[in-house]
This record gives structure tokens, sequence and C-alpha cells, in this order.
């Protein structure tokens, strides 16, 4: 395996928070069971406490793990047409396997496999979601290339993994916890409900 993701997930498995390019924009995040971890990245951001932040997985079995509803229909109508992808999907979620902050809160969780070598071998190898919202203080600007990333933000993270965001393009997200299925955000992936 590449230095660059040993260094990754040595880091993440310490408890660290890392930046890492995605499919569609650059993303910072931690493991989703080191609460500290995931507090320190909150504040980082300074992302509002009832904000939610989007979970990357590795496939449907892991998504399964965290999430009391990937129903079938999901499976057949949203997951396996766009995942891997730019496709986060809300589902609710297992309350105790989801920290509160990751959740803002709520009962539910947004769950994405990027479409990212790089990232789902990382996921992979430390056998956790990662959290996977954008590298950005809050409010401002998407980044989607190493360019993009705001010095100060690099300064306060333990690690940042070089690559190539594919998409340049935020993620679609549909909440699947009402009927019909609603879109949240129209994103890369052109999906319309019918």
């Amino acid at each position: 395996m590449d230095k660059k993701l040993q260094n990754a997930i040595e880091v993440l498995n310490n408890g660290g928070i890392i930046i890492f390019p995605t499919d569609t924009a650059f993303g910072i995040g931690c493991r989703i069971d080191k609460k500290d971890a995931i507090k320190r990245l909150v504040e980082i951001r300074k992302r509002p406490q009832g904000m939610a932040m989007p979970v990357l997985v590795n496939g449907i079995e892991m998504a399964k793990k965290y999430s009391l509803d990937v129903t079938d229909d999901i499976v057949k109508n949203l997951i396996e047409p766009y995942w891997p992808g730019a496709l986060t999907v809300v589902v609710k979620c297992k309350m105790d396997l989801i920290p509160e902050l990751v959740r803002g809160g709520k009962d539910t969780v947004g769950l994405r496999m990027p479409n990212h070598k790089d990232i789902l071998d990382i996921i992979s190898n430390i056998n956790a979601p990662i959290l996977g919202t954008s590298a950005n203080f809050h409010g401002e600007r998407t980044p989607f290339t190493v360019k993009d990333l705001d010095p100060k933000l690099v300064s306060l993270v333990d690690y940042v993994l070089d690559g190539v965001c594919n998409l340049d393009q935020e993620s679609t997200v549909i909440d699947v916890t009402v009927k019909p299925w609603k879109i949240l955000r129209q994103g890369a992936i052109d999906i319309t409900i019918s």
C-alpha cells in the first residue's frame, strides 16, 4: 500500500483528522467512532452543532450496519445504480452507532460511498466509516482542488492526503425517510423522483 495512504490510516486510527480527495470535492474527516476527534472536527470547521455531517462508507454492507432502513427498494433504485458515486442517501440511523454530533441531534444520517479508490481503501483498511464533510470553514467555498484549501484550515488538521477530485461538484442528497423520497440538494447526479 502507498505510504501516503498508510499515513492517513495511522492518523485516523490514532484519533486524528485528515483532509482528503473524494470524487466530488475535498473532504475533512475522522473515524466515526472517535468522539474526541468528532468534537474537534466540529470546532475546527466552526460548524453549527445542529447540522448533521455526511458519513462515507465502503459499500452496502457497511451502510446497513449503521442504518435502520436501507431497504431493498433503496438498494435497487438508488444504491446499486449510483454507488460508488456522488449520491448521499439520508436514512434513519442506528442512534447508538452514530454519535449525536454526527447526526446533528436528529435520528437520521447521510450515507455515501464515494467513487474514489484512495478513500475507499482507507475506509476498508480502518474498517469503519469516516466523516466526509467538505474541507472548508462553515459557510466558505467548497474546495475542489488542493489549491482551493484554506491554509488556516490545513494548519489545524493532522494530515492532508493529496489527490484529484474528478467531478468538481457536490453530491446529490436524497432523503429516503419520507414518502415520496425528497431531493434535498441536486448535485453531480441528476435524479428525478416520480
